[in-house]
């Protein structure tokens, strides 16, 4: 996740705290210091949508061993007792459980800062309201385009309308609430009409998301951009951030899964401001790149145990048997030793590459579900090889001494 906004410009947020400050730097074991990982927790896989790229596989009902109340409220415990500061509540859609305010409160309880993702339909005033009185510190809504074409990517006619009402209805409530865009090619000239969107509505941040190939996005990967049309997209979504910087109304835009777009910026800041780019390097080295399996966890609907919620081909244990903390922790675990290690384990571009320091291998779940090798580099990477080839500026290294 690379803040673009505070890329360019100064600019604080509660994320920046666990990105790109240097006591989240990790120590000789490959963990964060300081806390545990950001916890996402898919605790139902059921949703009332049917969106193409799920990376949950969610579906109109309920899918079989899902986590209770009361091994939710374990967990919840369990997370804190190890230092989690954040739980992200996903799903399927985490409003269809009946159960979501227990939980909510009970994490609250154990001063852990809860986040939802949602699709936001079922977001209406009331609910609005009881999220923001039980401290629910930000919503992530998905709208993937304007009406037409985010309705036909989520499978229901009405499907914008009711997100967007639900944006609006937690705006009215002082409730945090942004975008979530997957950019695709069916969508990705939508951006312009998304910016203008939260411009209109006054919503305080976006984040766009390159597609991951898992669960139903892995039978989409087709539709992922091409190097060029990925470039043109970040300098697309740079030059609007840039437009809200400028007319002192600063939104936090962030894209999300491709650290090629940390190193891209770079090299376009590096041509036109050398300090400014030695500024965003060193904020890029200080959040590490991908960190799957190190600051970043997934738990899904049955408990078990992942790197990140796209990598549900990689089990590491599961919380019925095992506490989260033991499963995160166990040093026999040989796939959270690689994942800590990888570097040495990288092949091709990514091994080489002189930016490996501050993406860290990239994706892993998109090499594997492309070559069967996890190791292998990420094809979602768009940097030719004549840009990651060599080394670091001088000018770059000299500022960071």
């Amino acid at each position: 996740m690379i803040n673009i906004t505070k890329m360019l410009a100064e600019f604080v947020s509660y994320g920046d705290r666990l990105r790109y400050h240097s006591s989240c730097k990790d120590n000789k074991h490959g963990t964060r210091r300081d806390t545990g990982p950001v916890v996402v927790w898919n605790f139902t896989g059921k949703c009332n949508l049917k969106c193409k790229h799920c990376y949950a596989n969610a579906r109109e009902r309920e899918k079989q061993e899902v986590l209770s109340t009361e091994e939710g409220l374990k967990l919840i415990d369990d997370l804190a007792s190890f230092n989690v500061p954040v739980l992200l509540l996903s799903g399927g859609e985490p409003f269809i459980r009946s159960d979501l305010f227990t939980l909510i409160e009970r994490a609250q309880e154990n001063k852990i800062r809860v986040v939802i993702s949602s699709n936001g339909t079922l977001i209406n005033s009331e609910t609005a309201r009881r999220i923001k009185n039980l401290g629910v510190s930000y919503v992530g809504i998905s709208l993937d385009g304007m009406e037409a074409i985010n309705d036909k990517f989520r499978g229901v006619d009405g499907a914008f309308n009711r997100a967007l009402n639900g944006i609006r209805n937690c705006l009215a409530q002082g409730q945090k609430v942004g975008l979530r865009f997957t950019i695709n090619r069916h969508n990705y000239r939508e951006i312009d009409s998304i910016f203008n969107l939260i411009d209109r509505e006054k919503i305080p941040r976006v984040c766009f998301y390159h597609l991951v190939y898992s669960g139903r996005g892995r039978e989409i990967q087709e539709l992922d951009l091409t190097a060029v049309e990925k470039r043109e997209t970040i300098d697309r979504i740079i030059d609007r951030a840039r437009e809200f910087i400028d007319k002192g109304e600063p939104r936090e835009i962030l894209t999300v899964d491709n650290h090629a777009d940390g190193a891209y910026l770079y090299l376009k800041k590096l041509a036109e401001d050398p300090e400014q780019a030695g500024r965003i390097y060193e904020m890029l080295l200080l959040s590490g790149g991908n960190r799957s399996g190190i600051a970043i966890a997934n738990i899904d609907h049955r408990g078990d145990v992942h790197p990140d919620q796209f990598s549900t081909e990689l089990k590491l244990g599961n919380i019925r048997e095992k506490s989260f903390a033991e499963i995160w922790t166990d040093p026999e675990n040989e796939l959270l030793g690689q994942l800590r290690q990888r570097k040495e384990l990288l092949q091709g571009r990514c091994r080489n590459c002189r930016f490996l320091e501050i993406c860290n291998g990239n994706f892993r779940i998109r090499a594997l579900a492309t070559t069967g090798n996890l190791w292998a580099p990420d094809p979602g990477c768009y940097l030719s090889d004549e840009e990651i080839g060599g080394n670091i500026d001088d000018r770059i290294l000299e500022y960071n001494k």
